[in-house]
């Protein structure tokens, strides 16, 4: 006999003993080549996280759902990768550690130097990674963590800095001035995509610069004006038209300006003015208007926020005190005409929310316009091209074109970032400079910048003294070549991009198996930031897509569709539910209920309520084997005594034994139709993954489990003697695992020890994905050839006899203690009922009798009528009373039901154009009501 089974499922003793044997067995490895030749590999790229600190409920939802496609291609016999890793997060990282060393150690990271400033941030991140790989584990997540990659560590560094040196000879990076967006905090550039707007009200200022200036102008920012080299009006406007192509002077509060107007269509005529001070130097939109106008750019604003020195009178304040006093003098000589509130999107850091400054700055960029020598084509039509022509596909489709949107319009990216951790900028400079060396010796020439993947320790050109780049990489940089770079094996000292991806793509190394992967599965709010750079740098480093599928999962909100915060402090923490929870119920929180692209909310009663279906399917598990082994204990004795330890991670065969259903024997008609329901679920459940509708597979699972397993098989199984509920119980755990992996794996383990069914797999995460022919292949002879229609024609007519009885019992309060005796009249299903008397009786404390026709004394009885059926259960005045109430209030809602029917299917527009099925169905339905009116 098998061991006591707990009555209750205790998550917390369960899961990570579960995990730590999942995980040092090796099943989350890749199987073998020669064990899954011929398959089609499955692979998968974590999205890492960044390396400050938790996991949130969103890190939650993307593992639940990319463990969720990793189990099932793993169950499958696919070959499955799923690489986990952290991301350095340069930016978010470095204000953490400033933060930290701030408050613990009263230092800024300047006092304390690059070097040991970066000594701390390492040790913080060694801790921060340890925390996120244990979040990650708790999840259940099935990762194959001896291949876990870190965005910093020695290969990927090496993997970044060959591609900055390919992509700088290529031409398609290069260091000049141009405007950027600054953050005064971070003291950083941010890209564009990093930028985030903030609905607030300001001030809208109407002034003219003097007051012989012509053009009034309208701006939220005054304090730029002061570095304004044109007025830009649109060219229909006739307001402005005579003073178009002049240049004008002009004195604003003391500063000098030359004035160019200028003509443009991208102008407003309706905003302000109709005129727009044009600032080249602090304004992407004006800087557009700067380049195609040949204007001049004069930067007025530096890198603290403050007006330059020696530009006006303002010099030295910030940009915000500046406004002020810019608006006070405006007042004071009569230069502003108006002054109101509008609604504006100030843009701010997307870390710290400062505002941003757009200013002009040397720094590094990619360049995605210019065509690629060897390609002939563009970063950005590579991209464009990868998603056109169907080599990706991103779930939701609706997402291609915010993707086209964003790429088509994508301008040059800055890449560099004036933070110290990160990945350094493999450029350095002779520290002599070009001109000395030029005096010294003019048959060389040294040539700055010098760009190497390998460190270097002097001027290659004149052996002197170099000095390294001091910036370091946008994160976003090497994070882009995450697929690839994961997989690619350790560099040798002499290794070229080149030569390094050509061994790598060799048969049998992990990148020729696994990329491209198979899916990137991620928030819909990373599409800018992560997925399309992916796509760029993945397309031109290796000529492939970085993977085939881009599945968008949406937002986690609160149980009121808000976003979670910490100002609203509606944050969950995924870690509180899985201890207070457990982890299966908390994935199923995140995944049933949730389609691609769109935002779900989660609450914890919603977490409370799967943890109900978790036990439900444990008690269901507890009384199948409990029930089945105390009927039958030879079975569980004779399979032990039988079957050998077969733990190879092959499919066997069950072998056919004295059990009754496996020899042969007569199966019941529950039998037959839960295997027959089950079948079902097993095809839609495939063709669900398939389509990565993960949400409705999950549901029917669920239903299936719940209802047609618990609610009726398993009741009318108490009454019969032969059935099938281990072999159901095990096809029904292995759809279910890749959701809730642990309290099926702990069901499986108890099923293997109890011999009731063949179950020689290790784990049953390695256990064979459940055939919709199971019938044949689980040797379910008494199965094989029955009449699926009439088997679920007959299944539904007994369960509408039992819900009806049901019904009808509640509907006149009779007691479930009270045991009641019932006529059924029916020629069509006298047969059946009879045959399933004891389990309708078992099922609704009914006593039947069968009848050809309705009883003689049928006023003794309360009744019920179907389109098959006639039900007339016996009792006293009073329920006779109620039920002539019930059936004239039946009556009269038949009627309506049948004058709303007769008119639908009168109308010619309906029949002629309906499907002749639909058309089918609505005259079934009328024909049923009127037999139901007529024995009323």
């Amino acid at each position: 006999m098998p061991k006591e089974i707990p009555k209750t499922y205790n998550s917390q003793k369960v899961e990570d003993a579960l995990y730590k044997q999942w995980e040092s067995s090796g099943l989350f490895r890749p199987a073998s080549a020669k064990a899954t030749a011929g398959l089609r590999p499955f692979s998968i790229s974590m999205p890492p996280p960044n390396a400050t600190g938790t996991l949130h409920l969103g890190h939650a939802a993307m593992l639940a759902l990319q463990d969720i496609m990793t189990r099932y291609a793993r169950m499958n016999g696919r070959p499955t990768l799923w690489v986990p890793g952290v991301d350095h997060a340069s930016i978010a990282t470095e204000n953490k550690v400033e933060k930290l060393i701030k408050d613990t150690q009263n230092k800024t990271k300047q006092q304390l130097g690059r070097d040991e400033f970066l000594t701390e941030v390492n040790k913080f991140v060694a801790e921060s990674k340890s925390t996120i790989e244990n979040q990650v584990r708790k999840m259940g997540s099935s990762c194959d963590w001896s291949r876990e990659r870190y965005t910093l560590d020695a290969g990927l560094s090496r993997c970044v800095q060959e591609v900055f040196v390919k992509m700088h000879n290529d031409g398609l990076i290069y260091r000049g001035h141009r405007i950027v967006n600054w953050c005064t905090r971070c003291q950083s550039t941010l890209a564009d995509d990093e930028v985030e707007y903030k609905e607030q009200y300001a001030p809208l200022y109407t002034f003219t610069y003097d007051k012989n200036f012509p053009i009034p102008i309208a701006t939220t920012r005054p304090e730029t004006k002061l570095g304004d080299t044109a007025v830009a009006v649109h060219p229909a406007d006739k307001r402005y038209k005579k003073y178009v192509g002049k240049t004008i002077a002009a004195n604003f509060l003391g500063t000098p300006l030359e004035l160019k107007i200028i003509a443009d269509t991208s102008i407003n005529p309706e905003f302000g003015t109709g005129a727009l001070g044009v600032t080249p130097a602090h304004s992407l939109a004006d800087a557009e208007l700067a380049r195609t106008h040949a204007l001049k750019t004069i930067s007025v604003i530096d890198e603290h926020g403050k007006i330059t020195e020696g530009i006006s009178k303002f010099s030295g304040q910030y940009n915000t005190q500046a406004r002020e006093s810019i608006a006070t003098e405006l007042k004071r000589q009569d230069l502003l005409t108006e002054q109101k509130e509008i609604v504006h999107n100030l843009s701010v850091c997307y870390r710290c929310g400062t505002p941003i400054e757009p200013l002009v700055s040397e720094q590094w960029f990619v360049d995605v316009n210019k065509k690629i020598p060897a390609r002939k084509k563009s970063l950005k039509e590579l991209a464009i091209t990868a998603v056109k022509s169907g080599d990706i596909e991103i779930i939701p489709d609706r997402f291609n074109k915010t993707y086209f949107q964003w790429m088509e319009n994508l301008h040059d990216w800055c890449i560099s970032r004036q933070i110290w951790f990160g990945h350094r900028i493999p450029v350095y400079y002779c520290k002599q400079g070009i001109s000395k060396f030029e005096i010294r010796n003019s048959k060389l020439k040294c040539r700055n910048p010098i760009v190497s993947a390998k460190p270097i320790k002097k001027c290659p050109h004149c052996g002197g003294l170099i000095k390294q780049d001091q910036d370091t990489l946008d994160t976003w940089f090497s994070s882009a070549l995450w697929t690839f770079s994961t997989l690619l094996d350790k560099p040798k000292k002499d290794d070229t991009l080149d030569s390094w991806i050509a061994r790598n793509r060799k048969k049998g190394t992990d990148m020729a198996t696994f990329h491209p992967t198979s899916v990137m599965e991620t928030g819909y709010d990373i599409l800018f930031f992560w997925v399309a750079r992916m796509i760029l740098m993945t397309t031109y480093t290796l000529g492939e897509a970085p993977f085939k599928t881009v599945y968008l999962h949406g937002l986690v909100r609160d149980k009121l569709g808000r976003k979670m915060s910490k100002s609203l402090d509606n944050g969950i923490d995924p870690i509180d539910m899985i201890n207070k929870y457990g982890a299966d119920a908390t994935r199923l929180s995140l995944v049933i209920g949730t389609t691609p692209g769109n935002d779900t909310r989660i609450y914890e009663e919603k977490i409370a309520g799967y943890r109900n279906f978790v036990n439900k399917i444990w008690n269901i598990a507890r009384f199948v084997l409990t029930n089945e082994s105390a009927r039958h204990p030879e079975r569980s004795d004779e399979r032990r005594r039988g079957a050998k330890s077969k733990d190879d991670g092959i499919t066997h065969a069950a072998s056919p034994t004295h059990d009754g259903i496996l020899s042969g024997a007569e199966s019941t008609l529950a039998d037959q139709w839960i295997a027959l329901k089950l079948s079902q679920l097993i095809a839609e459940v495939d063709a669900h993954f398939e389509t990565y509708e993960f949400s409705i597979a999950g549901e029917k699972i669920y239903d299936f489990l719940w209802h047609d397993l618990a609610d009726w098989y398993l009741e009318i199984a108490k009454t019969q003697e032969a059935n099938i509920a281990p072999h159901i119980l095990l096809e029904a755990l292995k759809l279910l695992h890749p959701f809730t992996p642990f309290v099926t794996e702990e069901i499986y383990q108890r099923i293997k020890q109890s011999g009731l069914v063949e179950a020689n797999h290790a784990f049953l995460a390695t256990s064979q994905w459940p055939s919709a022919d199971f019938v044949k292949t689980q040797n379910l002879a008494s199965l094989s050839s029955v009449d699926n229609k009439k088997v679920l024609k007959n299944f539904q007519s007994l369960q509408s006899l039992i819900t009806t009885l049901r019904d009808l019992r509640a509907a006149h309060n009779l007691p479930y203690s009270e045991k009641l005796d019932a006529a059924i009249a029916t020629k069509k299903h006298k047969d059946l009922f009879q045959e399933m008397e004891v389990a309708i009786e078992q099922m609704t404390k009914i006593r039947i009798q069968v009848l050809p026709t309705k009883p003689t004394n049928e006023n003794d009885f309360i009744r019920s009528h179907t389109a098959d059926f006639d039900v007339y259960i016996k009792i006293g005045a009073q329920q006779k009373r109620e039920q002539e109430i019930r059936l004239a209030k039946e009556q009269e809602n038949l009627k309506t039901y049948i004058t709303t029917l007769e008119k639908k299917l009168a109308n010619k527009q309906f029949t002629d154009n309906a499907p002749k099925k639909v058309v089918k169905q609505e005259q079934q339905k009328l024909k049923d009501a009127q037999n139901k009116l007529k024995k009323i």
